[in-house]
């Protein structure tokens, strides 16, 4: 039974260096997906970039963005999901899938939503980040009962990392 996990955490707990710390601790296994960060100007929060676990960059979302659509405050560039995100979510079996994060922006792209389906739908294992808030896609998969939700704050999001690449690490 592939192993199918859920970082839950609010804005800042570390999701997103928790997926790398992983995928760092990893390099002998195979991985794919992406990850996502803020960018700042001034100590201001202004976007968005994701980057695949290959090394490939763009900007998402930015407030300078017209969008549609718009997610808050922030334009979406939708051609980054298609163009980064989609390709970078390609497995074969003994795969690990790392996604940071199953959020708004990303589950903008009807595309990613149905990619995801398929990806929990797979034999592969599979970790993502996912905000503590509601929605009716990630509330879907946090019921589903062969997926673990484990919650992630500051105080663990140190640990967790080399928890995760324990049992992970076949």
């Amino acid at each position: 039974m592939p192993t199918r996990i859920l970082l839950e955490g609010r804005p800042g707990s570390g999701k997103t260096t928790a997926i790398r710390r992983l995928a760092a601790l990893l390099p002998a296994r195979k991985t794919c997906g992406f990850t996502t960060e803020e960018i700042r100007t001034d100590g201001s929060r202004v976007g968005f970039a994701l980057e695949t676990l290959a090394g490939e960059r763009a900007v998402l979302a930015h407030v300078d963005f017209p969008g549609p659509p718009r997610v808050g405050r922030y334009g979406v560039d939708l051609r980054v999901m298609e163009r980064l995100a989609l390709p970078s979510l390609v497995w074969s079996s003994q795969t690990l899938v790392l996604i940071d994060e199953l959020g708004r922006m990303e589950l903008a792209y009807r595309p990613f939503e149905d990619t995801v389906r398929a990806v929990f739908a797979a034999e592969v294992d599979v970790v993502a980040t996912v905000q503590a808030q509601h929605g009716p896609f990630t509330d879907a998969l946090k019921r589903r009962t062969d997926v673990k939700v484990l919650p992630l704050t500051r105080a663990n999001r140190d640990t967790l990392p080399e928890q995760l690449a324990a049992r992970l690490g076949r």
